[in-house]
């Protein structure tokens, strides 16, 4: 249901109504900067059909966008309610998202295809795939994107997702990705922004469809990242050791870092505790989405660096910490944080050296 509600929050012009319990709606609601909805189902209107419930929520929010998408959650899927018989014209979109039907990228996806995505093959520009409001990394991995397509003189077309409605229907031949777990797989993918060598393929490949396109100025940027990357690492490393690292996030975030930190700093990646699937990687990678196997893992490994969410952060004891995925907790959250693109790699690195120094700076002051 989130990864659904997450999706269609994107565009600006889509009213989301979550059809379910208080419970269901401020999750969802608690870390989007986007406003949702919800029926806040009782247990009478359980018991005697939520149908009316519905009807005045959409009636109260139907103005305020052009259309309305209905995410149901367990409850009304559960009782079987015959949603489409509620919906007031074939605008309003419905949703099936309860928990039981798969995990968050899942309801992305099926909120993704619940859009009905066109082609336009004349439309100029190219797509931004990737995009999840949740995400902390959202808005700046977007802005980083049209960064870089604007030095080979490009713009962006449709945005998956934030966008308009209106735009999912012209969407572009071609698109690049800033999350692979979140892909759209509308148009031919020219691959994934994430990592230095990830960027430069993208525009490579960019440039073989594009041969009239000058891609140099993305390629340069590259080099000089990388050349910044590793004088400032091997300095580092002449006064530290390499760090041990655990990393807690989406399978194509957690990759990237765990390449970047293995490339730069030799660090140890003990393990990687994935949210989703992942094809075979060369890192110890297995699927965690427990508390209780997450903190397990963290006490056992007693790792010097930790990247991952609030949750990981909350037993994380003297490991050196960097926040890299939702939910962010207890933190301020004011400036666009990139993980996409040259920027991204920049970034990432800086806050892991940052951590990793001022962990170092505590236990000589607890030494003496």
């Amino acid at each position: 249901m989130t990864g659904a509600v997450s999706c269609l929050a994107g565009f600006a012009d889509i009213g989301v109504v979550i059809h379910g319990s208080s419970g269901c709606y401020f999750y969802p609601a608690s870390l989007l900067p986007n406003a949702v909805y919800g029926t806040h189902l009782l247990e009478n209107d359980i018991i005697f059909g939520s149908e009316e419930r519905l009807r005045e929520v959409l009636e109260e929010v139907r103005t305020r966008y052009r259309v309305i998408a209905v995410v149901t959650t367990c409850v009304p899927s559960i009782v079987g309610e015959d949603l489409l018989a509620i919906r007031k014209n074939s605008a309003d979109i419905i949703v099936e998202a309860p928990g039981f039907l798969g995990d968050f990228e899942t309801g992305y996806q099926t909120a993704l295809k619940a859009l009905c995505p066109v082609v336009d093959p004349v439309r100029e520009g190219i797509n931004i795939d990737g995009l999840n409001p949740i995400d902390p990394y959202y808005l700046g991995n977007l802005r980083e994107t049209e960064r870089l397509l604007s030095l080979c003189g490009l713009f962006p077309a449709t945005k998956f997702s934030a966008d308009t409605y209106e735009s999912v229907f012209h969407a572009a031949p071609y698109t690049l990705t800033t999350n692979p777990d979140l892909r759209s797989d509308i148009g031919n993918s020219l691959g994934s922004l994430l990592g230095l060598e990830g960027t430069k393929a993208g525009f490579v490949a960019l440039s073989h469809h594009y041969p009239q396109v000058d891609i140099n100025p993305v390629i340069e940027e590259i080099n000089h990242a990388e050349e910044r990357i590793t004088l400032v690492c091997d300095k580092f490393l002449l006064r530290n050791d390499p760090p041990s690292v655990l990393i807690f996030s989406g399978a194509p975030y957690a990759l990237f870092a765990a390449r970047l930190l293995d490339r730069y700093l030799d660090a140890d990646i003990i393990a990687i505790g994935s949210r989703t699937s992942s094809p075979s990687t060369p890192y110890p990678l297995s699927r965690m989405v427990t508390f209780e196997e997450i903190k397990e893992c963290i006490q056992r490994e007693q790792p010097d660096l930790v990247l991952g969410s609030s949750y990981e952060q909350s037993v994380c004891e003297d490991s050196a910490f960097v926040s890299f995925s939702f939910p962010m907790r207890g933190k301020i959250l004011l400036r666009t944080r990139t993980i996409a693109g040259p920027e991204g790699t920049l970034s990432l690195l800086e806050e892991v050296l940052n951590s990793c120094m001022d962990r170092k700076k505590k236990v000589t002051q607890l030494g003496t």
